[in-house]
């Protein structure tokens, strides 16, 4: 059975003054039904663009998809002319972006935008939306529904107006929601609210979601699987469990050693340890492995050797060469892929 959303070699280039800098080099995965998808990186690690590729949604120019597929419900959005996809937006796949003040419609009320998309999507008319309308945002758990409805984005605190994106994100009852780093504006205490409530959404209506973050400790709770990107590229893959508990690959372990643990012994001075060094110039990379200057660990053969994801156990992926093990023994990949 194919899955709901298939993504291959995708691979998305900025053509500038300066160069091509291949922001998405390539990437693979896929997303089944109902299942919590946590990409994680840092900035410029290329997860943000790789979800705007699936949307379509990459300026141009500069930006331009130059290969790959993104296969949704087996058809290839990639392909796919702009009537088909204003279609899909929204309908098939929504997305909830970073910023709810800057992606809410300041001079509309918030009731209006909701309606606008229920009216276009759905062929509701005006009653029928605003009831439709009301019952979204009590299900994002924003209260007084019938009189916020008529209120502008302004007047909504920071939590409430990414709420209202959730609301939007939802009305049209789309089969995947991407969420692309929706908790950074907001303070923790909000930010554990907005993801428990679209965990549960997802889980009551069955919505697959991709929650995008720059922080590993976001998604430990709320994703069925966790995809890290560095450098253009998904260096490892597997199950949030297996992730937290057997970290392979060098990045993915600096990225878990930078966060604080709130299960470290009280007596324990603990230390956050950092990531040396920067990440490659992606318009200007290296030969070889793109953490090369960054590991820990490296060798002469990292230079020359581009690493490909390997299934080393079972349903977890690593970026790997296999110099490394084979040549030394790597501590990253103590076992035969």
């Amino acid at each position: 059975m194919a899955s709901l959303l298939e993504v291959k070699n995708l691979t998305t280039h900025f053509f500038t003054q300066e160069g091509v800098v291949r922001a998405v080099d390539g990437i693979s995965y896929s997303v089944e039904e109902g299942e919590v998808i946590g990409i994680v990186g840092e900035s410029g690690c290329g997860k943000s663009v790789g979800a705007m590729s699936i949307m379509r949604l990459v300026a141009s120019p500069p930006g331009r998809i130059v290969g790959g597929e993104v296969l949704f419900e087996g058809e290839d959005l990639v392909q796919a002319n702009d009537e088909r996809l204003r279609d899909i937006r929204g309908n098939g796949i929504s997305m909830v972006f970073q910023e709810p003040m800057t992606s809410l419609n300041p001079v509309l009320t918030v009731g209006r935008q909701l309606t606008e998309t229920l009216e276009l999507h759905m062929n509701m008319d005006k009653r029928e939306s605003r009831i439709k309308a009301i019952s979204l945002l009590e299900m994002v758990g924003i209260p007084d529904s019938e009189t916020r409805i008529d209120d502008y984005p302004h007047q909504f605190s920071g939590g409430m107006r990414q709420r209202v994106m959730i609301a939007m994100a939802l009305s049209c009852d789309p089969k995947l929601i991407i969420a692309d780093e929706p908790t950074t504006a907001l303070d923790v205490t909000i930010q554990a609210q907005i993801l428990e409530l679209m965990q549960n959404l997802s889980r009551k209506l069955g919505t697959a979601l991709i929650v995008i973050t720059h922080n590993l400790g976001v998604v430990a709770r709320y994703a069925d699987r966790v995809i890290v990107m560095y450098a253009g590229k998904i260096v490892e893959t597997a199950s949030s469990v297996e992730i937290y508990k057997n970290p392979l690959h060098p990045y993915t372990s600096g990225l878990l050693n930078s966060v604080p643990r709130l299960d470290a012994d009280d007596n324990e001075r603990v230390r956050l340890e950092a990531i040396e060094g920067s990440p490659p110039n992606l318009g200007n990379r290296p030969g070889g492995c793109g953490f090369q200057s960054n590991c820990p660990q490296s060798f002469p053969e990292c230079e020359s050797t581009e690493p490909i994801l390997v299934e080393v156990e079972k349903d977890h992926w690593v970026s790997y060469c296999g110099h490394c093990h084979e040549s030394y023994g790597c501590k990253w990949f103590p076992r035969d892929p």
